[in-house]
């Protein structure tokens, strides 16, 4: 049988959400793997479209990023047509939908319906076998990986604005929802700033969330040393991580492991995160980075992280062999492709 998947999800690129980075990162990976896929960005494609052009592409495999934003829409189609279905369940999907009065009926009915249900990490198969331990035997764990393509130059496109900072420099990198806490890290920062009378906190990355956006821009007009540059594209990232003295993730949960906490590592950059599953994951405090659980502790080890760049550098050091070791962009495709495979004997 043909090498052939349809591929759908929330957002695609050029956009920079998480959803996208991750759906454009895999699909990359299948492609040099020599699979064929097509995307379906449902933010840009009607729905009432996608039933019709999936069949006619006639893929091996539906394969569904999101089960309550596209879970619904693959689960009608993979029925009617009597494709085998995969679905990438998300962080909303598992730590808010999964158990919310709303969203709940929609995640298990999506989650029964599939075939097979991959996560990004074992605390979120945890958190669904809780919930739906039916779904055991098809719950398969694929971890993410970090990929970025070094341009020909053999260096990043300088962020000029950012290069003309004295810094230190603390880069939050995320959208701007309420799942991502913005606004946190300002308060517990400003005590810093005696010491670092030069420390710029910059967040990049799109406004999700209107009302979220609107609270952060007006805090921001009261604290003249952080900025906000706005969403950036994914490739001059690694440009913004390598300017910075410290990358921070605030959020109150992740699915299983936020993109920007594993390129940041990657690149061999010093992390400070919150103190939850999904950044455990890949921070081990004070191994591969730091874990914070309050504003205290947050001020404390940004002060630690800041008056010390050995420590900066031995963690960046530690989180990148961390992230070689485990987290590489041929197991990434080497986990999809068995989960095909299981799902369509002879899928090659």
């Amino acid at each position: 049988m043909a090498a052939r998947v349809a591929v759908l999800t929330p957002f695609a690129s050029p956009s920079v959400r998480g959803n996208a980075i991750t759906v454009d990162r895999i699909a990359r990976g299948l492609r040099q793997r020599g699979v064929e896929l097509r995307v379906w960005d449902l933010s840009v494609v009607p729905e009432g479209g996608v039933e019709h052009q999936i069949v006619q592409y006639g893929p091996a495999v539906i394969h569904a990023f999101h089960a309550t934003r596209t879970g619904p829409t693959a689960v009608r189609v993979a029925r009617r047509a009597g494709i085998p279905l995969l679905v990438t369940a998300t962080g909303t999907d598992v730590n808010q939908d999964l158990f919310d009065e709303d969203g709940a009926p929609i995640v298990r009915r999506v989650l029964e319906g599939a075939g097979a249900v991959s996560v990004f990490d074992e605390s979120m198969a945890a958190r669904i076998m809780e919930a739906l331990p039916e779904t055991a035997a098809r719950l398969v764990v694929i971890p993410q990986s970090a990929v970025f393509e070094m341009p020909a130059t053999g260096h990043w496109p300088p962020i000029a604005a950012l290069e003309r900072l004295p810094g230190p420099i603390i880069l939050f990198p995320a959208g701007i929802r309420k799942v991502k806490r913005p606004a946190f890290p300002l308060e517990p920062l400003d005590r810093l700033r005696d010491r670092y009378p030069t420390l710029e906190l910059v967040y990049v990355g799109p406004i999700i969330d209107a009302a979220e956006g609107e609270a952060l821009l007006g805090l921001l007009s009261g604290h003249p040393w952080a900025r906000y540059v706005g969403a950036v594209p994914h490739d001059r990232m690694p440009a913004l991580f390598e300017l910075a003295d410290v990358v921070l993730n605030c959020s109150l949960s992740e699915g299983g492991m936020a993109n920007s906490v594993l390129e940041a590592l990657s690149l061999g950059r010093a992390v400070l995160a919150s103190d939850i599953a999904g950044n455990r994951s890949l921070v081990d405090d004070a191994i591969t980075g730091f874990l914070f659980g309050s504003a205290e502790e947050l001020a404390a080890k940004a002060d630690r992280l800041l008056q010390d760049p050995d420590l900066r550098a031995r963690l960046g050091v530690a989180g990148r062999e961390r992230v070689n070791a485990r987290f590489g962009a041929d197991r990434e495709t080497d986990g999809y492709l068995a989960v095909y495979a299981r799902l369509v004997p002879g899928f090659n």
